[in-house]
């Protein structure tokens, strides 16, 4: 029996005017991912920081140089074939322009509007924790 892959991950939690961007996956090998929702980041490599992982991501997935800023929160999610760790770091960015390199779609939204798209599951649970009132 194999063990089970875990991904330690990075997101990105960008705001500009009061909205915040949210990107949709492409077409992959895992139908619970595919063209599901999800804040921008990726895996962090061995020897990196998880705000140079997100520094890195973003810069390779999209061309968007933003300031990675404070943890906001951070999730461990077991998928069918994986698990991730899933840290959300708060960025600043001083433009919206982006270029699309591997997503399928890219959206500006409210924070009250997250709720309406299909969200991965792991970021479904950090908007979650986002918008608890405490």
């Amino acid at each position: 029996m194999t063990a089970r892959k875990h991904h330690h991950v990075v997101a990105a939690v960008i705001e500009v005017d009061g909205r915040v961007l949210c990107m949709q996956r492409g077409e992959n090998r895992y139908p619970y991912t595919s063209h599901r929702w999800e804040f921008p980041g990726g895996k962090i490599e061995p020897g990196e920081t998880p705000e140079q992982a997100l520094h890195r991501e973003l810069i390779e997935e999209m061309d968007f140089d933003v300031e990675v800023c404070e943890h906001l929160a951070t999730v461990t999610h077991d998928y069918p074939d994986f698990t991730i760790t899933l840290a959300a770091y708060r960025c600043k960015a001083s433009t919206t322009a982006f270029t699309m390199r591997e997503h399928a779609a890219s959206r500006w939204l409210p924070w009250n509007e997250l709720s309406t798209l299909p969200w991965c599951a792991a970021d479904e649970r950090l908007i979650a924790k986002f918008t608890q009132t405490e």
